[in-house]
């Protein structure tokens, strides 16, 4: 399954989230972000399973793997917010402050 239709299909289970994104116009912004987290956490534990369990079936890695980025995914996502969203009055703060330093001068 692709990584994005996950991401999709996790965000439809939880209404609220999905509503609240849609209103913010940020679901394609949100899936793109977590997809490509989980994509990455995928293919780290695909790569490091079989050093910690060289015994592993080649056929249940993949699915071992996802079973684990799936599980560390999950509870960022349930916040869904982009790195950029996390403190947003950040930065325009800082410009409002360096524009008052500077008309002062």
């Amino acid at each position: 399954m692709p990584y994005k239709t996950i991401i999709i299909e996790l965000l439809r289970q939880q209404p609220w989230l999905h509503g609240r994104l849609r209103r913010k116009r940020k679901v394609l912004a949100v899936v793109n972000h977590y997809a490509g987290e989980l994509k990455t956490r995928h293919e780290h534990w695909k790569a490091d399973l079989p050093r910690s369990h060289p015994d592993i079936d080649p056929i249940q890695l993949a699915s071992a793997a996802m079973e684990i980025a799936l599980a560390e995914v999950k509870p960022r996502l349930r916040n869904a917010s982009l790195p950029a969203e996390r403190n947003p009055s950040s930065s325009g703060t800082a410009r409002a402050r360096s524009r008052k330093r500077t008309s002062r001068a």
